[in-house]
């Protein structure tokens, strides 16, 4: 009885070659071209630098908010602070004071803005600004 011997299958060391060359091609891909491959380097460094300076800049303001916040601090309240503060949120001044009228929409002295104001004009630009 004679042996017939089957050649092997080529299909799948093929597939199997063919399939491990395109995971290396994607591989390769992503090392230079992905998301962070390469020539994404670049622009990771310049995001990681902006967070940088917008992390310093949020640290300088909360430092500036400690700093209010040990200002008001039970223990030590300097008295010029707090009639300063409750002078603001009422509206009202000393007789020693010097007032400087701003406008609210360019922040510049009003008294450099006009060479006289009339009285109406005045008293509306102190009604449209609640925090005069």
């Amino acid at each position: 009885m004679p042996t017939r011997l089957k050649r092997p299958a080529i299909w799948r060391p093929l597939a199997l070659t063919v399939a491990l060359l395109g995971f290396q091609g994607y591989l390769g891909f992503s090392a230079i071209g992905g998301q962070f491959g390469i020539e994404s380097r670049t622009q990771i460094l310049i995001d990681i630098d902006q967070l940088k300076a917008k992390s310093a800049a949020l640290q300088a303001e909360i430092d500036a908010y400690a700093h209010r916040v040990t200002l008001m601090d039970t223990r030590r309240l300097d008295p010029d602070i707090v009639t300063e503060r409750a002078r603001r949120l009422l509206n009202m001044a000393n007789a020693d004071d010097m007032l400087v009228m701003v406008d609210p929409h360019t922040g510049e002295p009003l008294s450099g803005k006009f060479t006289e104001l009339a009285p109406d004009e005045l008293s509306r630009i102190i009604q449209a600004t609640p925090t005069l």
